[in-house]
């Protein structure tokens, strides 16, 4: 090549950066602007960096850069896939690289290393102060679902604490004080026996769908394709030969909301049918599909309705109850069902109610119905800096409510706005489902958990082998975080090849 030949390949390099430049300066004039961080940033409650970078976020992703990122890739420069933590510093990041690269002054200057990764910094620290410190040399905590067995049997608590529990959660949809008082008690005795902090979650039920009374015309039934099922408000459990179950529902209300054509959804969508009557007494269901070999309808098991509108408050009367004994047992509280900001004003004013005072109890909205999802921003502008505040993907409502194929998508998201806004995540719902029940973990499931060291926690449900799923578990998690930090790849030395 020679010297013109040269002095043309430049041009055309300078002529791309420059264009590239300009793209960039203006994508960030554009977010900066955008009036969505002046309507997140409205709510009188929403204060500090992390809520201006999640708007600062949101409004990025309104925009189409795929394009660009191509050309930033090329240029050898961030390709914007990572920046939830810290939008603006990586975009002034590129624009002082390119602005050097055209041999011109950058309009706006290159961050510190402290600023710059000030989101992961803020992440850690809500994430100490909702959970406690991590453990070991894990970043992600491990939440265990205590049986009821665990208030008779401290050697039981005790050994989830060593194998690697730093969250005890307990379900208030089941036992009662006296119980969940005799499991905070080992659990007090488990954190003081294994000298590591131990947080207690309790989870406030919410306006939970489940099946009550069962009814089956033949002992056993197990509902296929096909089947009919029958949900009634009030009266007798009628079956037949072709209406071979019914149920009465927890919420017999609800009834009266759905119409022909709702779906409904069993036990996590081990069962999907569809309403073919409806009379505002009782609704027959359709089976259209079920897992292998039959459903077996039983009492105690949810029930999703993603085509009713249910209208349901978000805290029951049954929850307001139960506030006295969380206040006074829990480090953190599960609040179901929440769908918009208003929801957070509704607790905030129970557990005044309750006399909650100045104790920061910490707070974890779980995020199961599509309206969650949508308001999900103004959620977290809304409870930004009043207490110790994180998020649960609760996986198997959500799958329910917005479908099996959306479910791995949504997840993403979620993590990703959590990030941005340096909210902790719950990963939870079936996480190695198989190992806590049966003993043996599937491929699948390990995968799954892999990919669970994202979040800030991983939640486990109750079974058989809980502390077996502990113990893996927590090696497991130790060894991501040297592979990976969010979305980031971390790339310690491989030693395989």
């Amino acid at each position: 090549m020679d010297v013109q030949e040269m002095e043309l390949t430049d041009d055309r390099d300078l002529h791309e950066i420059e264009s590239v430049l300009h793209e960039v300066i203006a994508l960030r004039e554009s977010i900066a602007t955008d009036d969505l961080v002046r309507t997140l940033q409205d709510d009188p409650a929403a204060r500090g960096p992390g809520v201006a970078n999640l708007a600062h976020y949101l409004a990025l992703r309104r925009h189409d850069p795929r394009n660009l990122q191509r050309k930033l890739m090329r240029l050898g420069l961030s390709s914007l896939g990572r920046l939830e933590g810290r939008v603006l510093p990586t975009l002034d990041a590129v624009i002082f690289a390119l602005s050097a690269m055209a041999g011109r002054q950058s309009p706006h200057p290159l961050q510190e290393e402290k600023a710059f990764f000030a989101g992961e910094e803020r992440l850690k620290q809500a994430s100490d102060a909702l959970f406690g410190p991590a453990r070991g040399r894990r970043r992600t905590r491990i939440m265990v679902t205590l049986p009821s067995e665990a208030a008779a049997d401290p050697d039981l608590v005790l050994g989830f604490a060593r194998a690697g529990m730093n969250v005890a959660r307990i379900n208030c949809a089941h036992d009662d004080s006296s119980v969940w008082e005799a499991m905070v008690a080992n659990v007090r005795a488990a954190e003081k026996a294994a000298g590591q902090h131990l947080a207690v979650f309790m989870d406030i039920a919410g306006p939970k769908i489940r099946t009550e009374q069962v009814a089956q015309h033949d002992k056993g039934e197990k509902l296929k394709a096909g089947d009919k099922l029958r949900l009634v408000s009030e009266g007798p459990l009628e079956t037949g030969k072709h209406m071979p179950v019914a149920a009465s529902l927890s919420l017999p209300e609800l009834i009266g909301r759905i119409k022909t054509g709702d779906r409904v959804l069993y036990d996590d969508a081990k069962l999907e049918g569809i309403v073919v009557e409806a009379n505002g007494t009782e609704a027959i269901v359709r089976v259209l599909r079920t897992k292998t070999g039959g459903v077996k309808i039983k009492p105690e098991k949810g029930l999703n309705f993603p085509d009713t509108r249910l209208d349901l408050a978000a805290l029951t009367k049954e929850d307001e109850d139960d506030l006295s004994a969380v206040i006074k047992l829990a480090d953190i509280v599960g609040y179901s069902f929440v769908e918009d900001a208003a929801d957070i004003d509704l607790l905030e004013a129970a557990l005044v109610r309750h006399g909650i005072g100045e104790r920061p109890l910490g707070l974890v909205a779980k995020i199961e119905r599509p309206d969650a999802v949508t308001n999900l921003p103004s959620i977290i502008a809304r409870t930004a800096g009043r207490r110790p505040f994180g998020v649960m993907i609760a996986r198997g409502d959500l799958a329910s409510e917005i479908g099996f194929e959306r479910l791995a998508e949504m997840q993403e998201e979620i993590l990703w706005i959590c990030e941005a806004a340096s909210v902790p995540a719950i990963w939870a719902t079936q996480v190695l489902e198989d190992l806590v029940k049966e003993g043996v973990p599937s491929r699948g499931e390990m995968t799954d958990a892999a990919m669970s060291a994202r979040a800030e926690c991983v939640m486990l449900n109750k079974g058989a082998s809980q502390q077996v799923a502990v113990e893996l578990l927590d090696r497991l998690l130790e060894r991501m975080d040297s592979h990976i930090f969010k979305k980031t790849p971390i790339l310690r030395p491989l030693k395989s090849w």
